[in-house]
């Protein structure tokens, strides 16, 4: 789905008018953002995380010579078990 066709949706199933749901979302986002080093969780969906990530060597694919991938910290999205298994099936 679209960001529109979202919106659009989570308006008509709760009678909230458009513009108040995309309002929603944007704060829901900027609030994960702001809050996702403290593992931001939205219930039944999953929750941002960060993830610290070690030194290590890799292969260029076009030479093969070896470098050298520096440690750092990414973001990642853990999916909940609930979502999992509503999607998957169980």
């Amino acid at each position: 789905m679209t960001k529109t066709q979202t919106i659009a949706t989570l308006a008509e199933k709760t009678g909230l008018a458009k513009s108040q749901v995309e309002t929603l979302l944007e704060q829901l986002a900027t609030l994960a953002y702001a809050e996702a080093r403290n593992a931001f969780m939205i219930p039944g969906i999953g929750k941002l995380v960060l993830v610290n990530r070690k030194a290590r060597q890799g292969r260029n694919p076009a030479t093969g010579a070896v470098i050298d991938i520096p440690a750092k910290t990414v973001v990642k999205f853990r999916v909940a078990k609930v979502c999992k298994e509503s999607v998957l099936g169980a």
